[in-house]
């Protein structure tokens, strides 16, 4: 499978309204601490912007509200890979991509024979506090010698000029998240990811 390589994600769904119509075709929607009911309302007009720009959604974590909505793609980290019912994910026929941060936890993936994995943070990162250090282009090369044919997305302090540093690396897609929430002009910037990853 050939995904696209721009792989932006957004806590809310306001962003994919700024974010489809500029022709992104692949975007993660990761809402956190928000009641269900917002997360279903969310998550169901996401789905249908992504079918009305031809763009691919994917959930993640709420696996089950996925399923009930008709999802075709769910990221799972590995605190919800935990908790998730893989039969029930798959027999729901959703595309699966994986978070990694080890070779403990690459293998738990690749195991799940995910549609991509992640491997992060490759920068130092200021979205969340992890207990990995920054990973570095070495270990996406490293990473896609062991995945082979899997998608590999590289994740975590990822900006327009690191890009292609990170594909050179091996990577196959590369995500961003604060380097277009934060930027003066998203949208400016999001044309700039679409121009280097074209």
């Amino acid at each position: 499978m050939t995904l696209p390589r721009f792989y932006p994600i957004f806590d809310d769904v306001s962003w994919l309204r700024r974010a489809l119509p500029l022709g992104v075709k692949l975007v993660q929607l990761r809402i956190k601490d928000r009641p269900e009911p917002d997360v279903r309302a969310q998550m169901r007009e996401a789905l249908a912007l992504g079918r009305r720009h031809g763009a691919l959604i994917v959930i993640n974590d709420y696996w089950r509200i996925a399923i009930d909505e008709g999802a075709e793609w769910l990221h799972l980290g590995q605190e919800d890979l935990d908790e998730a019912d893989m039969p029930a994910i798959r027999r729901a026929g959703l595309k699966l991509g994986l978070s990694t941060h080890d070779e403990a936890e690459l293998d738990r993936a690749l195991s799940q024979s995910p549609e991509y994995v992640a491997l992060g943070p490759v920068y130092p990162t200021i979205l969340k506090k992890m207990k990995w250090h920054e990973q570095g282009l070495e270990r996406v090369s490293e990473w896609k010698r062991l995945v082979g044919d899997v998608p590999l997305c590289a994740i975590g302090g990822m900006s327009v000029e690191r890009a292609l540093g990170a594909f050179e690396a091996g990577a196959d897609l590369v995500a961003a998240v604060t380097d277009i929430t934060l930027n003066d002009d998203p949208e400016a910037r999001m044309q700039a990811w679409l121009e280097v990853c074209g």
